[in-house]
């Protein structure tokens, strides 16, 4: 199954009951050709990205995601953090480890995308919770709410998978996150993304978005869901082909 699982039980932080501050919708402009654009895309239509940027499939899933922005950049995108393993506490053993080599070597051949196993397995005493990584997606997301969010959450991955750096460490995370928005045009130091990430409005926020995945019946990542005239229908459960996210799209515009 081309999916990240959530890990059960669910973390230990409540929910927040109010939506999350900064789940405004970001639209992404990019040259694109009218003739290959489906004739009913248009932009009454939103994009609802769910994933965890340390959910392997969602690191395959990324590329074909900046695909679909930038062949479509009149549809706005909105990127809902999941959760895969947010609260863990266990310490990933070397059984651990290799049960998520073979995964990543199951992504690695859909995606074509580079994975860094060495630094995987060097690494001593890692807890794979991702809980610090998602929020920190909402923390940047909260200082430049217009920034393009799928560069950022892709910098996060990246910096998980291929650089093997600590995408559980606060100050980890704010040094890649300020590179990434500075990268588009933002600039915000690594201490005030770190402030931002250790405050309660994100941690709250970053609940706020569990819940919304767990009220939209997601249990496993990556999922991508349409919504267009108040009607939300789910694009892709799982790893696609940008191809296969185009065709799911047309499908379901053609029954609306």
């Amino acid at each position: 199954m081309n999916r990240g699982s959530i890990m059960m039980p669910r973390p230990a932080r409540p929910a927040s009951s109010r939506a999350p501050p900064s789940l405004t919708a970001t639209t992404y402009r990019a040259a694109t050709s009218k003739d290959s654009a489906p004739r009913r895309y248009d932009a009454a239509m939103n994009l609802i990205y769910i994933a965890d940027p340390m959910c392997s499939w969602c690191y395959g899933f990324g590329k074909e995601m900046t695909t679909l922005v930038e062949r479509y950049p009149d549809i706005s995108l909105e990127i809902v953090v999941g959760g895969l393993r947010a609260g863990a506490t266990d310490v990933l053993d070397e059984s651990g480890k290799r049960f998520r080599l073979e995964h990543w070597a199951r992504v690695e051949q859909s995606s074509g995308l580079p994975f860094n196993r060495e630094g995987l397995m060097a690494r001593e005493g890692f807890v794979y919770d991702t809980e610090p990584a998602c929020r920190s997606v909402v923390a940047a997301r909260i200082l430049a709410p217009t920034t393009n969010l799928l560069k950022v959450f892709r910098a996060f991955q990246h910096a998980f998978y291929v650089d093997a750096v600590d995408t559980t460490n606060g100050e980890v995370l704010a040094d890649v996150g300020a590179a990434a928005l500075s990268a588009n045009g933002h600039s915000i130091a690594p201490a005030e993304l770190l402030a931002t990430w250790q405050q309660k409005d994100a941690i709250d926020a970053t609940a706020a978005d569990f819940a919304m995945a767990r009220s939209m019946g997601v249990t496993s990542f990556p999922a991508l869901f349409l919504e267009r005239h108040g009607q939300r229908r789910r694009v892709a459960s799982g790893y696609a082909t940008f191809h296969q996210i185009e065709q799911n799209m047309n499908a379901l515009l053609a029954t609306t």
